[in-house]
């Protein structure tokens, strides 16, 4: 067994990880549970211990989050478990992940393009 605290002795590429959270997941067998439905519930409760986190600071306290080491290392910890669930999530469903990113991005400037420049301000 490696010591968790190496960073250094893990690969940090996205297929790397894939396999080393089904390895995981299989070695516990824990795929009888790893459902669409259990899967996505349980990405939510993740989202929403990260942003418990942040519920009642101001936005310039929030900004300033990962300056306190308690604090970024729990914030820390729930990204990688959003990231933890939604990655089994995908792999669940056969959604590639990166693929589905660049086609929203792809859909998301064709439905926002820049603004032509003008001299005067956008209105909100």
């Amino acid at each position: 067994m490696t010591d968790p605290h190496d960073d250094a002795s893990r690969p940090a590429d996205l297929p790397a990880l894939r396999r080393r959270l089904a390895d995981f997941a299989a070695a516990r067998n824990w795929q009888p549970y790893h459902t669409p439905k259990n899967l996505v519930a349980a990405l939510g409760v993740e989202a929403a211990e990260l942003q418990e986190i942040f519920q009642w600071l101001t936005p310039e306290e929030s900004a300033r989050v990962m300056d306190d080491p308690d604090t970024a290392h729990r914030v820390t910890d729930e990204v990688a478990d959003v990231l933890a669930y939604l990655l089994q999530f995908c792999e669940v469903l056969g959604i590639d992940p990166l693929a589905a990113l660049a086609a929203k991005i792809d859909r998301n400037e064709y439905r926002f393009p820049v603004p032509e420049r003008s001299d005067t301000p956008p209105r909100a």
